[in-house]
């Protein structure tokens, strides 16, 4: 509980901020082409964005016994942070209008950009997730990823990045984005997927062997 709590006000916190910004880089409402600031601010905002990441580690290490516990609270409070992220800007500002979108999501180590559906399921893949592989560690069930899962999932999260960031250059050169590249999302995620119900398949080989 205490956890969410805290994801759902870092969302706020976050969400504040970038109120402030859009109100000062589009005062008509937010849209593509995206302003490009002064490089001093840019530098901030990579900071920013840094810090927080920074800050939901250091609470999910807080809030653990383990390594792979403070892994699965950081994937939780992640999910949290980004979904509630989310809503309070429709709370705010009325926006998204759509869960299809455009947003630019992070701009470390390029922007990256797609609509909010895509940011908004891996944060429902993460809490799903790491809630099942948590409950089983607090019924006393091991909870073990294999070198496999562990390369086969960065593996997929490399892929959705890259979908991410597959047209980075439309911030850069202040264009309007056109198309998403939804098929090299939609198979990281579906490896993602299908790796963690592999994982998930053999905790439970090891609960019936307990």
């Amino acid at each position: 509980m205490c956890l969410s709590v805290f994801a759902i006000a870092m969302a706020y916190l976050e969400s504040a901020v970038v109120v402030y910004l859009r109100e000062i880089y589009y005062p008509n409402g937010f849209d593509f082409p995206i302003v490009l600031g002064p490089v001093w601010i840019a530098a901030i905002e990579l900071g920013r964005e840094l810090a927080t990441v920074i800050m939901l580690l250091t609470v999910a290490v807080l809030a653990s016994r383990d390594r792979l516990e403070s892994f699965l609270h950081f994937c939780y409070l992640f999910g949290v942070w980004d979904i509630f992220y989310y809503a309070w800007l429709k709370v705010f500002l009325n926006w998204p209008e759509s869960l299809l979108t455009w947003d630019i999501l992070f701009l470390i180590p390029l922007p990256w950009l797609g609509p909010v559906l895509g940011p908004v399921l891996v944060s429902v893949g993460l809490i799903a997730g790491s809630l099942a592989l948590l409950r089983y560690r607090a019924r006393g069930i091991p909870v073990e990823i294999p070198l496999w899962g562990w390369a086969l999932e960065i593996l997929a999260g490399l892929i959705v990045i890259a979908s991410f960031i597959w047209d980075f250059r439309v911030v850069l050169e202040e264009r309007v984005p056109e198309t998403f590249n939804w098929p090299l999302y939609s198979a990281g995620m579906a490896l993602g997927i299908v790796v963690f119900f592999l994982i998930l398949r053999q905790v439970r080989g090891e609960r019936a062997r307990a």
